[in-house]
C-alpha cells in the first residue's frame, strides 16, 4: 500500500466520520487528501475523476428526503465530493500548467 492509497482511505474515513461528529478543518483535510490522491492518478483517468467530482457534488443532496438517514447519506456523499474534488482540482491545475509551459 502506498501513500496515495493511504491518503485516499484517510480522506474517506474523515468523510464518513464528519457526517456524524464535528471535526475541525474536516473540509480542508479531505481536500488535501484528495490532492495527494490526485498526484497518483494516471492521465487516462483524468476525465473520469473530473466528471465524478462534478456529478457527486451535484447529486449529493438527492438523498436528503429519506427518513432518518437522508441527512447522513447526504453529508457523507458531500464530504466524499470534497475528497474527489481535491483530486479534480489538482488534475485541472496540472493540465493548465502543462498547457502554459509546453
Amino acid at each position: 500500500m502506498n501513500i496515495y492509497k493511504i491518503a485516499g482511505i484517510i480522506g474517506i474515513i474523515i468523510a464518513v466520520v464528519a457526517a456524524f461528529v464535528r471535526i475541525p478543518y474536516a473540509v480542508t483535510l479531505m481536500t488535501i487528501a484528495g490532492i495527494i490522491v490526485g498526484i497518483s492518478i494516471a492521465a487516462d483517468h483524468y476525465v473520469r475523476v473530473i466528471v465524478s467530482a462534478v456529478a457527486l457534488a451535484a447529486l449529493a443532496g438527492s438523498f436528503g428526503e429519506l427518513p432518518s438517514i437522508g441527512t447522513y447519506i447526504t453529508s457523507i456523499l458531500g464530504n466524499v465530493a470534497h475528497v474527489i474534488g481535491g483530486a479534480a482540482i489538482l488534475i485541472i491545475l496540472r493540465n493548465v500548467w502543462t498547457r502554459l509551459t509546453t
